[in-house]
């Protein structure tokens, strides 16, 4: 193919159209801006990808159709460091390099998930409604939690959980952890079972992976386990939660609030989820900083320009396809199983 027609597939809303899209002009590839601004099928993405050799995507499903329906795509470069919505054995399959951006936004994750545990300790939501409607409600029931001597659980504990405790210890409260790679203790946090922990937090904050044995995790029997005045935080993928059985124990009474910046379909449209007022919201960003958005794309580009050029890329989540794509280069550059803990 002629170089001058190589493209490069961008759908990450926030990438740099003139410093890094210059980087690849650079090396004579075409871009393709079609930023995921909201939800996107499979079909949408065979449309769009038609043709490209590479991708620096936000959550877009290439899933195993997408995979098959375009057979020049050679690397993809999620702007992130979840892969749940690449079917990894499909791109293995068809040689398609899936590299990732870890390491530059796990701080920001676990900064947004303290600002929503003490929004909703602090009744912050509540509280700013009130007052824009004119009443000024201080004590009685509707006075904040606090969230020093309170018990928080973490669901997962990989480099988020780890970065999450780390803030949270100021805080003077009792730290929780269920994780199935710990051992039977943890410096610093009480490691039980996930029913125990359900059971005993003030604050249940989800760090996992969305994999097959993770997808419900959380379902009606766990949000029953939990105390009817606990708040439930996921910053990891919404398809964690059975959202339907969230919404109920919510709308019952069965559990205080929720803080979700992840949705079982993104952006939600479940008006019986969005008109709670319990719940507080945001648009899948807890990763996304000015700091973070410039490095994981510089670093998205990086991965497509040298899988491109044939070099062994840093991050590659399936390093199978090395020699299939003719990766030459330094092997020991960092692999990443995006595929396990987060």
């Amino acid at each position: 193919m002629d170089a001058a027609k190589r493209t490069v597939l961008v759908t990450w809303p926030g990438f740099d159209q003139d410093g890094l899209a210059g980087r690849l002009r650079e090396q004579g590839l075409d871009l393709r801006f079609e930023p995921k601004t909201g939800n996107r099928t499979p079909a949408d993405l065979i449309r769009i990808a038609a043709g490209v050799e590479a991708a620096i995507v936000s959550t877009d499903p290439f899933d195993a159709d997408v995979l098959g329906a375009t057979p020049s795509l050679k690397v993809i470069a999620r702007v992130g460091f979840g892969v749940d919505s690449i079917d990894l054995e499909a791109a293995t399959r068809e040689n398609v390099a899936v590299v990732v951006a870890p390491g530059v936004s796990e701080a920001v994750v676990a900064e947004h998930t303290v600002a929503l545990m003490l929004a909703l300790v602090r009744c912050l939501p509540e509280r700013d409604a009130e007052i824009r409607r004119g009443d000024w409600r201080r004590t009685g029931t509707d006075t904040p939690l606090s969230l020093r001597g309170s018990t928080v659980g973490l669901v997962g504990y990989g480099r988020i959980g780890g970065l999450l405790v780390a803030r949270l210890r100021g805080f003077e409260l009792r730290l929780l952890v269920c994780d199935p790679a710990l051992g039977a203790t943890s410096p610093g946090v009480e490691v039980v079972a996930l029913d125990d922990l359900l059971r005993a937090s003030d604050v249940v904050s989800l760090h996992v992976p969305l994999l097959p044995s993770t997808r419900k995790l959380i379902g009606g029997r766990e949000l029953a386990l939990m105390r009817p005045d606990a708040i439930l935080i996921n910053t990891a993928r919404g398809g964690i939660v059975d959202e339907q059985a969230l919404v109920e124990a919510l709308a019952s009474g069965r559990l205080r609030a929720a803080g979700l910046d992840v949705f079982e379909k993104e952006p939600p449209t479940d008006r019986r989820l969005l008109d709670l007022p319990n719940v507080l919201l945001s648009p899948h960003n807890a990763a996304l900083s000015e700091r973070s958005i410039a490095e994981m794309t510089a670093m998205a580009t990086t991965a497509v320009l040298d899988v491109l050029a044939q070099r062994f890329p840093a991050h590659l989540v399936n390093p199978e396809v090395a020699d299939p794509l003719g990766l030459k280069g330094d092997r020991s550059v960092e692999f990443h199983d995006a595929r396990g803990r987060s």
